[in-house]
């Protein structure tokens, strides 16, 4: 299978390539190149030939031949879609719809978005399931449950999309994130021997694996059309639903001489637990191998062998709001998110 896979010099975007290539597969690459700067380790061992393109440019010539799209290339995270809401939807809502249209009309039978477990929102029931009504509290949030519902009306014979909503990533990648909250924390408890929270730490967040999310990517291309067929998965392990305040202590018990405190702070609005019993009982292959206390030691690992330095931690790199407003500080990003011409 020939699969293009739209932001390959993102967090997770670098991470599947290599899982596709020993499937078999043959993988393209799309990026606007706004991350290129954030490289944290030599992690992978296959790095997918990327067209330096912005998806709001993707042509019809750029997909012929291409049998399934994975599409993750989109201003992410909340921070990120508040710098500039207009733009959030320009990219994340209007340029996904058209890329889905596009592929459909090239003739790309599969269609993999990743969406976000963030449009669930403020849940009050219990643990919401893909038939739970959405509540998104951000621009971000809102996006994905737009770009669900305007591509979802494609499905046909001959084009096949499917949504995963993927848990908070976290976990080791060369295109580290430290604006998510396990990879913070543990950069914290590295860095300044100190976890300081302002907040009680209540609300409740899903996890999932960086690597556990590329593993329900490939399963989702193999499955037969008919599992996956214009379906919603939520992506992740019931068991990995976490209080903040518990991922705050299981990173303190696992970074030695971290000191770890609370605020009183009222909870973050957001608070949601997840069900994912859909996608591990209906997914062939798949299962989430990775849980919060594993992937805290894998970051403290790869924080030793690289001998992490608080410089790189808070560096703009790693953080997608931090590196956006330097692109448009310094006029390489014009007010659309477009690369200056020079």
């Amino acid at each position: 299978m020939k699969v293009l896979v739209t932001g390959t010099e993102g967090y997770l975007g670098c991470l599947l390539p290599p899982l596709l290539v020993e499937k078999g597969h043959e993988v393209i690459g799309v990026d606007t190149g706004f991350y290129k700067v954030g490289w944290l380790y030599n992690g992978t061992q296959v790095t997918a030939k990327t067209l330096n393109k912005d998806i709001r440019n993707i042509s019809i010539e750029d997909l012929q031949g291409v049998d399934a799209i994975v599409h993750m290339a989109e201003l992410s995270n909340d921070p990120t879609g508040q710098l500039a809401p207009h733009i959030t939807y320009e990219i994340n809502h209007k340029g996904s719809v058209r890329l889905a249209k596009l592929a459909k009309e090239v003739g790309v039978r599969r269609f993999v978005y990743m969406s976000s477990c963030s449009v669930y929102g403020v849940a009050t029931e219990g643990d919401v399931t893909e038939e739970s009504p959405v509540n998104p509290q951000t621009a971000y949030a809102e996006c994905k449950t737009l770009v669900e519902r305007d591509v979802q009306p494609l499905a046909d014979d001959n084009f096949s999309p499917t949504f995963m909503r993927n848990a908070t990533a976290f976990g080791a990648s060369p295109r580290m994130r430290f604006d998510i909250v396990l990879n913070n924390l543990s950069g914290l408890a590295w860095t300044t021997k100190e976890i300081k929270m302002t907040s009680d730490g209540t609300p409740w967040r899903p996890l999932v694996h960086a690597l556990d999310i590329c593993k329900a990517i490939v399963c989702a291309l193999e499955a037969p059309r008919d599992i996956v067929h214009n379906q919603i998965f939520n992506v992740g392990d019931t068991a990995n639903n976490y209080r903040v305040k518990e991922i705050a202590e299981i990173v303190a018990e696992v970074f030695p001489g971290c000191q770890l405190s609370f605020g009183t702070q009222g909870a973050d609005n957001r608070s949601y637990r997840v069900s994912f019993e859909k996608i591990n009982t209906i997914l062939p292959g798949f299962k989430c191998d990775w849980d919060a206390k594993r992937g805290a030691q894998q970051l403290y690992d790869v924080f030793s062998q690289i001998d992490m330095s608080e410089e790189t931690f808070t560096s703009r790199g790693f953080t997608r709001l931090k590196q956006l407003e330097y692109l448009i500080r310094t006029q390489q990003i014009d007010k659309d998110f477009f690369w200056a011409k020079k």
